[in-house]
Protein backbone atom coordinates (compact mmCIF):
# COMPACT_ATOMS: atom_id res chain seq x y z
CA UNK A 1 0.00 0.00 0.00
CA UNK A 2 1.12 3.29 -0.75
CA UNK A 3 0.72 4.35 2.85
CA UNK A 4 3.95 2.62 3.62
CA UNK A 5 5.87 4.59 2.06
CA UNK A 6 7.17 8.24 3.25
CA UNK A 7 8.73 8.99 -0.69
CA UNK A 8 6.30 8.70 -3.70
CA UNK A 9 9.62 8.10 -6.13
CA UNK A 10 10.19 4.52 -3.59
CA UNK A 11 6.52 3.80 -4.31
CA UNK A 12 7.12 4.54 -8.32
CA UNK A 13 10.17 2.10 -8.37
CA UNK A 14 8.53 -0.17 -6.16
CA UNK A 15 5.75 -0.69 -8.34
CA UNK A 16 7.77 -0.79 -11.68
CA UNK A 17 9.58 -3.98 -9.93
CA UNK A 18 6.72 -5.30 -9.41
CA UNK A 19 5.76 -4.98 -13.34
CA UNK A 20 8.37 -6.31 -14.17
CA UNK A 21 7.72 -9.84 -12.67
CA UNK A 22 3.77 -9.57 -13.34
CA UNK A 23 3.67 -7.31 -16.36
CA UNK A 24 0.04 -8.24 -16.49
CA UNK A 25 -1.08 -6.96 -13.00
CA UNK A 26 -3.98 -4.42 -14.47
CA UNK A 27 -4.01 -3.12 -10.46
CA UNK A 28 0.04 -2.07 -10.61
CA UNK A 29 -0.32 -0.82 -14.24
CA UNK A 30 -3.32 1.56 -11.99
CA UNK A 31 -1.51 2.34 -8.94
CA UNK A 32 1.23 3.23 -10.77
CA UNK A 33 -0.91 5.73 -13.16
CA UNK A 34 -1.81 7.33 -9.76
CA UNK A 35 1.52 7.87 -8.59
CA UNK A 36 2.41 9.19 -11.74
CA UNK A 37 -0.02 11.34 -11.57
CA UNK A 38 0.59 12.66 -8.09
CA UNK A 39 3.63 14.06 -9.61
CA UNK A 40 1.59 15.39 -12.69
CA UNK A 41 3.90 13.49 -15.54
CA UNK A 42 0.52 13.12 -17.36
CA UNK A 43 2.16 11.33 -20.18
CA UNK A 44 3.48 8.44 -18.38
CA UNK A 45 0.56 8.37 -16.40
CA UNK A 46 -1.20 7.86 -19.17
CA UNK A 47 0.49 5.06 -20.79
CA UNK A 48 0.22 3.48 -17.28
CA UNK A 49 -3.56 3.71 -17.26
CA UNK A 50 -3.50 2.45 -20.66
CA UNK A 51 -1.60 -0.43 -19.92
CA UNK A 52 -3.88 -1.45 -17.03
CA UNK A 53 -7.40 -1.14 -19.38
CA UNK A 54 -4.88 -3.67 -21.74
CA UNK A 55 -4.79 -6.50 -19.31
CA UNK A 56 -8.46 -5.69 -17.61
CA UNK A 57 -10.62 -4.15 -20.10
CA UNK A 58 -13.34 -3.93 -17.75
CA UNK A 59 -11.70 -1.69 -14.97
CA UNK A 60 -13.63 1.08 -14.90
CA UNK A 61 -11.76 4.03 -12.68
CA UNK A 62 -8.72 3.34 -15.02
CA UNK A 63 -11.45 4.87 -17.89
CA UNK A 64 -12.31 7.64 -15.48
CA UNK A 65 -8.60 8.50 -14.75
CA UNK A 66 -8.04 8.68 -18.73
CA UNK A 67 -10.50 10.77 -19.45
CA UNK A 68 -9.33 12.91 -16.70
CA UNK A 69 -6.05 13.60 -18.56
CA UNK A 70 -7.78 13.87 -22.05
CA UNK A 71 -9.27 17.10 -19.81
CA UNK A 72 -6.28 18.40 -19.14
CA UNK A 73 -5.35 18.99 -22.81
CA UNK A 74 -8.99 20.12 -23.72
CA UNK A 75 -9.86 16.93 -25.32
CA UNK A 76 -13.43 17.29 -24.32
CA UNK A 77 -14.33 14.23 -27.28
CA UNK A 78 -11.59 11.75 -25.69
CA UNK A 79 -13.08 12.58 -22.08
CA UNK A 80 -17.06 11.79 -22.97
CA UNK A 81 -15.64 8.58 -24.93
CA UNK A 82 -13.38 7.14 -21.92
CA UNK A 83 -16.36 7.90 -19.76
CA UNK A 84 -18.74 6.98 -21.62
CA UNK A 85 -16.53 3.93 -21.75
CA UNK A 86 -16.19 3.53 -17.68
CA UNK A 87 -20.03 3.92 -17.35
CA UNK A 88 -20.57 1.05 -20.06
CA UNK A 89 -17.48 -1.00 -17.65
CA UNK A 90 -19.78 -0.80 -14.42
CA UNK A 91 -23.53 -0.02 -14.10
CA UNK A 92 -24.09 2.51 -11.19
CA UNK A 93 -21.15 4.25 -11.45
CA UNK A 94 -21.84 8.07 -10.71
CA UNK A 95 -18.40 9.45 -11.76
CA UNK A 96 -18.32 8.70 -15.12
CA UNK A 97 -21.83 9.70 -15.45
CA UNK A 98 -20.93 12.82 -13.68
CA UNK A 99 -18.04 13.65 -15.68
CA UNK A 100 -20.46 13.26 -19.02
CA UNK A 101 -22.65 15.75 -17.77
CA UNK A 102 -19.57 18.11 -16.97
CA UNK A 103 -18.35 17.28 -20.75
CA UNK A 104 -22.15 17.52 -22.21
CA UNK A 105 -22.00 21.42 -20.02
CA UNK A 106 -18.86 22.37 -21.69
CA UNK A 107 -19.81 21.54 -24.95
CA UNK A 108 -23.09 23.43 -24.26
CA UNK A 109 -25.54 20.83 -24.47
CA UNK A 110 -27.50 21.64 -20.83
CA UNK A 111 -30.28 19.03 -21.70
CA UNK A 112 -28.10 15.97 -22.01
CA UNK A 113 -25.66 16.93 -19.29
CA UNK A 114 -28.84 16.71 -16.91
CA UNK A 115 -29.83 12.82 -18.19
CA UNK A 116 -26.17 12.13 -16.61
CA UNK A 117 -25.52 14.03 -13.66
CA UNK A 118 -29.38 13.01 -12.57
CA UNK A 119 -28.19 9.09 -13.10
CA UNK A 120 -24.99 9.81 -11.09
CA UNK A 121 -27.40 11.97 -7.73
CA UNK A 122 -29.23 8.44 -8.89
CA UNK A 123 -26.61 6.44 -7.68
CA UNK A 124 -25.35 9.05 -5.01
CA UNK A 125 -27.84 11.33 -3.89
CA UNK A 126 -24.85 13.16 -2.00
CA UNK A 127 -22.27 13.77 -5.10
CA UNK A 128 -21.99 17.49 -4.75
CA UNK A 129 -20.06 17.91 -8.39
CA UNK A 130 -22.77 16.21 -9.55
CA UNK A 131 -25.59 18.42 -7.81
CA UNK A 132 -23.36 21.58 -9.00
CA UNK A 133 -23.36 20.48 -12.74
CA UNK A 134 -27.29 20.12 -12.23
CA UNK A 135 -27.47 23.53 -10.95
CA UNK A 136 -25.05 25.05 -14.07
CA UNK A 137 -27.39 23.07 -16.56
CA UNK A 138 -30.48 24.63 -15.24
CA UNK A 139 -28.63 28.19 -15.68
CA UNK A 140 -27.68 27.86 -19.01
CA UNK A 141 -31.42 26.39 -19.26
CA UNK A 142 -33.18 29.55 -17.73
CA UNK A 143 -34.26 27.13 -15.32
CA UNK A 144 -33.39 30.23 -12.91
CA UNK A 145 -35.48 28.90 -9.76
CA UNK A 146 -34.20 25.53 -10.46
CA UNK A 147 -31.27 26.65 -9.61
CA UNK A 148 -31.68 28.44 -7.28
CA UNK A 149 -32.85 25.71 -5.56
CA UNK A 150 -30.45 23.47 -6.30
CA UNK A 151 -27.86 25.63 -4.83
CA UNK A 152 -29.57 26.31 -1.49
CA UNK A 153 -29.65 22.45 -1.59
CA UNK A 154 -25.87 21.90 -1.90
CA UNK A 155 -24.95 24.95 0.67
CA UNK A 156 -27.65 23.20 3.16
CA UNK A 157 -25.46 20.23 2.31
CA UNK A 158 -22.11 21.56 2.36
CA UNK A 159 -21.57 25.54 3.61
CA UNK A 160 -18.49 26.13 2.14
CA UNK A 161 -19.01 24.73 -0.73
CA UNK A 162 -18.14 27.72 -2.94
CA UNK A 163 -18.91 27.06 -6.20
CA UNK A 164 -22.99 26.99 -5.12
CA UNK A 165 -22.60 30.52 -4.12
CA UNK A 166 -20.97 31.38 -7.11
CA UNK A 167 -24.03 29.42 -9.15
CA UNK A 168 -26.48 30.86 -6.95
CA UNK A 169 -24.99 34.66 -7.45
CA UNK A 170 -25.21 33.71 -11.13
CA UNK A 171 -29.19 33.06 -10.54
CA UNK A 172 -30.22 35.84 -8.43
CA UNK A 173 -28.02 38.39 -10.68
CA UNK A 174 -30.52 37.22 -13.44
CA UNK A 175 -33.58 36.93 -11.16
CA UNK A 176 -32.45 41.13 -10.35
CA UNK A 177 -32.44 40.06 -6.90
CA UNK A 178 -28.97 42.00 -6.25
CA UNK A 179 -28.45 42.37 -3.11
CA UNK A 180 -28.83 38.50 -2.67
CA UNK A 181 -26.61 37.81 -5.58
CA UNK A 182 -23.70 40.59 -4.19
CA UNK A 183 -24.24 38.27 -0.67
CA UNK A 184 -23.75 34.89 -2.75
CA UNK A 185 -21.07 36.10 -5.03
CA UNK A 186 -18.91 37.82 -1.89
CA UNK A 187 -19.25 34.27 0.21
CA UNK A 188 -17.75 32.37 -2.85
CA UNK A 189 -14.99 34.96 -3.06
CA UNK A 190 -14.09 34.67 0.90
CA UNK A 191 -14.30 30.53 0.27
CA UNK A 192 -11.84 31.12 -2.26
CA UNK A 193 -13.70 31.09 -5.57
CA UNK A 194 -12.19 32.49 -8.86
CA UNK A 195 -15.27 34.90 -9.72
CA UNK A 196 -15.00 36.17 -13.51
CA UNK A 197 -14.51 39.65 -13.35
CA UNK A 198 -16.97 40.39 -16.02
CA UNK A 199 -19.27 39.42 -13.50
CA UNK A 200 -17.91 41.69 -10.64
CA UNK A 201 -17.99 44.36 -13.63
CA UNK A 202 -21.92 43.91 -13.76
CA UNK A 203 -22.87 43.55 -10.07
CA UNK A 204 -20.54 46.94 -9.22
CA UNK A 205 -23.20 49.28 -10.02
CA UNK A 206 -25.91 47.64 -7.98
CA UNK A 207 -23.45 47.99 -5.17
CA UNK A 208 -24.31 50.29 -2.24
Amino acid sequence: MKDRYDDIDEYIADLKAEIAQNEQCATHHYNLGLALLSKRDFMAAEESFLEAVRNSPHLAEAYVQLGGICLKRNDLEGCLRYNEEAANCRAKFPVPQANIGFVYIQMGKPEKALVHLRKALKWDPEFLQAKTGVATAQFMLNDLKGCEETCLAIIKQEPGFAPAWNNLALAYFEEQEYAKAIEACDKARELGFDVPQGFLDELAPHRA
